[in-house]
């Protein structure tokens, strides 16, 4: 049922107002994640302007005028307004410091500010492609975007993963614990990866992923935590996989949307997975059909669709075009071609994504 919503002209005005808030905003959150302004202010703070600029390698005239609007909008907080500019001392309050710089977080959101940027960095490009049918690639997006995604999914994957998401699947989580070969597809940077790794260590964990400087930056995350042994990154495409020999356990973590021929990756998921194994997808927590869920979740994965996971699928042809608003319905039918019988919903709580397990018989 569509939502009863204040249809009138000053509601809605009032509605672009906040959004236009909102973004500058993000892109004053991005200047202050880019240039290490947040870290600083956070480990050496309170400071002044002039001591923030030194520290920082910026300009100070523009430190001056970040700082006020950050106070101004409510993300940080000045000693005494009042005094000289040169004189007035910026904090964070304890309740952001969280939110802008701990990475070990769940409410660590910087990086989420940081991929939206990014793809509207390349709305030229965008308008183009919404014209012409074309597309704008992973690649194209740059760095911004792909360490937001890795750095928004990280502390998901490794506070969540190995203690709360996997032990809810009994036969999933007895599988990596007794010791399981593990296929992750479409691993980007590597922390589902590294989670499992972490959470199993009787299990040894190979991440694919087609996206070369991912994967190099999987395999410097996996040297960093010491895992190498029972953790290797193969930067290759994940519908080519015949020759790898068989998995107890295959996952793909918020990917399948994104791929022009999601059907040959998951055909490839099908005959890797060993008979008895388990193959595991998660993807976006939308409603199961159009109109079912107009909450903040469905919003978010429409805009991230137009402006990011779209436009990537469409830059490769021949392409499905799926988008990030992933329906189950869609996932049956692409495992219903690949090969498997049956799709279910895996009993994972979580408000952004959704868990399944396909059924090879």
């Amino acid at each position: 049922m569509t939502a009863t919503r204040d249809n009138t002209t000053e509601a809605f005005a009032s509605r672009v107002f906040d959004a236009v808030l909102g973004a500058i905003d993000a892109w004053s959150i991005f200047v202050g994640d880019k240039l290490g302004l947040y870290r600083t202010l956070a480990s050496d703070g309170p400071m002044t302007e002039s001591e923030l600029a030194a520290r920082s390698a910026m300009n100070g005239r523009y430190a001056r005028e970040w700082l006020e609007q950050q106070v101004t909008t409510g993300i940080l907080q000045v000693d005494d307004p009042m005094l000289p500019p040169d004189q007035r001392t910026y904090s964070i309050p304890d309740g952001h410091k969280e939110v802008l710089t701990d990475s070990e977080s769940l409410s660590f959101l910087t990086p989420f500010v940081r991929l939206v940027v990014a793809g509207g960095l390349q709305m030229p490009k965008l308008l183009e492609a919404y014209k012409t049918g074309g597309g704008v690639s992973w690649a194209e997006f740059g760095e911004d975007m792909r360490t937001g995604q890795a750095e928004m999914n990280r502390p998901w994957f490794l506070s969540e993963l190995g203690t709360s998401w996997f032990p809810s699947v009994p036969s999933l989580h007895e599988k990596l614990v007794a010791g399981a070969r593990v296929a992750d597809i479409g691993c980007g940077e590597g922390w589902s990866s590294i989670a499992m790794a972490r959470a199993y260590p009787n299990s040894t964990i190979e991440g694919f992923d087609i996206d070369v400087p991912s994967i190099e930056s999987a395999r410097k995350h996996a040297s960093a935590e010491g895992l190498t042994e029972r953790l290797t990154f193969h930067a290759t495409d994940a519908g080519t996989l015949d020759n790898k020999g068989k998995y107890d356990v295959v996952t793909a973590f918020e990917c399948i949307h994104d791929l022009s021929d999601p059907i040959s990756v998951l055909k490839s998921m099908h005959l890797i997975c060993s008979d008895d194994g388990q193959v595991v997808v998660m993807d976006e927590a939308v409603g199961d059909h159009f109109g079912d869920q107009e909450d903040e979740v469905e919003r978010l994965m429409y805009g991230f669709s137009m402006f990011v996971c779209l436009p990537d699928g469409m830059s490769h042809q021949p392409t499905v075009g799926t988008g990030t608003v992933f329906r189950k319905s869609t996932l049956d039918r692409y495992a219903s071609e690949a090969g498997f019988t049956q799709v279910d919903v895996l009993p994972i709580a979580n408000d952004l994504w959704r868990f399944y397990d396909l059924k090879k018989s």
